[in-house]
């Protein structure tokens, strides 16, 4: 009978209060959810979760569910889903990239860094990067950048700016430090998608005007079914060809989910893939 109530629960990371990442509690007897249709054997993953995702079994909407190709394994699709969708949803759908532009990915080397290096290669762009660290910049040149620049070294949008002579297009992680700047490197009718932020800012529009800067949010959440099924084929084929290689930076135990979060937040070391945790 024990055995019985056993595989009715599962091990999953609660919240219980408000705070910081000491309030994600590890709890081993969390029922098992329950989806109303179910197929085993297929391989896939998925963006949104209707359960929670920190957890051996989660439920999500169908429409969220997608197959992952053979190639890739485990970690590497759970590394796909926000950050891939995220990058082809700024470069293809709110930018309209096309082949020959530059982009300059300003943070290239988290997860969306990288996703979109990947992808804008695919797409035929000129790739540019930034990253904090050497090992930053080394990874993002092996995916996909062309070039790289340290975004801690003073100076470095001069670099850009004479390397490049301006810009197409530029995927912002953290547009409260950088849209100003970003303004000033785009080329005429340039665009910017603002992917991250994490403060406000004081912004002058007239910065917007000399180029006719144009300014997109990108917020994956609002994509139509369409518009999802359209970046699912896309990705799915770029795991056929061997384009969609997610790089896995650190991975944790779902026991430490804690630690992991103040990895995110603290970032002092720079960013250098997909955090992961693992049930196993």
């Amino acid at each position: 009978m024990a055995a019985r109530a056993l595989t009715k629960v599962m091990k999953a990371v609660r919240i219980h209060r408000f705070g910081g990442p000491e309030v994600l509690t590890v709890e081993r007897d969390v029922p098992i959810p329950q989806p109303k249709d179910t197929e085993q054997g297929d391989k896939v993953y998925s963006i949104f979760s209707l359960s929670g995702t920190y957890a051996k079994y989660y439920v999500s909407e169908e429409k969220y569910v997608f197959h992952l190709h053979d190639s890739v394994d485990y970690h590497q699709g759970a590394a796909i889903g926000i950050p891939y969708y995220t990058a082809y949803r700024a470069l293809a759908i709110r930018c309209k990239a096309k082949a020959g532009q530059s982009v300059l990915v300003h943070g290239a080397s988290g997860a969306v860094g990288l996703a979109s290096c990947q992808i804008g290669q695919a797409l035929g762009l000129k790739v540019i990067g930034t990253a904090g660290t050497d090992q930053g910049l080394d990874l993002i040149k092996k995916n996909g950048a062309q070039s790289a620049f340290n975004h801690k070294e003073g100076g470095y949008i001069d670099k850009i700016k004479e390397a490049t002579g301006g810009v197409d297009i530029i995927l912002e992680m953290l547009a409260d430090v950088n849209l100003a700047m970003d303004c000033q490197l785009c080329k005429y009718h340039g665009k910017i998608a603002v992917i991250g932020s994490r403060a406000s800012l004081d912004f002058a529009p007239r910065l917007l005007m000399a180029s006719e800067v144009e300014v997109y949010g990108v917020a994956l959440q609002s994509s139509s079914e369409k518009e999802m099924r359209e970046m699912e084929s896309y990705l799915y084929r770029c795991q056929e060809l061997g384009l969609l290689k997610p790089v896995v930076g650190k991975v944790y135990p779902l026991e430490d989910a804690s630690e992991a979060h103040r990895n995110v937040i603290d970032h002092s070391g720079g960013s250098h893939g997909k955090i992961i945790l693992t049930t196993s």
